[in-house]
């Protein structure tokens, strides 16, 4: 028999695995504000890191609501983090923020069709569904709703904000190269 058998355990589970990869995105965020050569750079990841930790409360309250633990691990968050620091051990030092911008437009990836996974089970779950998740009423299906769409936006603008800072410093090595 399998460890999860409906779609509401499914949702549970992904829905701790999104807290598991929150907090490790919030760990590796410290690394790149440490790492990151540019001062724009440095106060980008800051920011983000704020942002997540906004994040990691949402997805707490989404947890609490429907009375589930979380922080399963993330598999996808654990290799991005690994992939980078590996390959930050290969770069030129002027390349450094290249592969944290790098890093943190695939984490913002992983992060969006995270959030618009868990975001269309809650909403093909139906109200019903979702209502007997939480065991509550509607309204707070809705809420868990709006917290998982909150932190959909605020990874989209962070993905916008990643690959336009990206777009700026890969000119700059570019001019530097040639």
């Amino acid at each position: 028999m399998a460890e999860i058998g409906d779609p509401k355990k499914l949702f549970e589970h992904e829905l701790g695995m999104a807290l598991g990869a929150e907090r490790k995105v919030l760990a590796t965020l410290r690394k790149l504000e440490q790492s990151a050569r540019r001062e724009e750079l440095k106060q980008q990841f800051h920011q983000h890191l704020e942002e997540t930790e906004g994040q990691i409360e949402n997805v707490e309250q989404a947890l609490q609501a429907i009375g589930a633990s979380g922080g399963h691990e993330s598999e996808a968050a654990e290799g991005i983090a690994a992939e980078g620091e590996k390959l930050l051990g290969k770069v030129d030092e002027e390349l450094i923020d290249a592969v944290l911008l790098g890093a943190a437009a695939k984490t913002e990836h992983v992060e969006i069709a995270m959030y618009e996974g868990l975001i269309t089970k809650a909403e093909a779950m139906g109200a019903d569904d979702v209502v007997a998740l939480l065991e509550e009423n509607l309204e707070q299906a809705d809420d868990v709703v709006a917290l998982l769409e909150e932190n959909l936006e605020q990874e989209r603008h962070t993905l916008e904000e990643v690959k336009q800072a990206a777009e700026k410093l890969s000119k700059e090595l570019a001019a530097q190269a040639a």
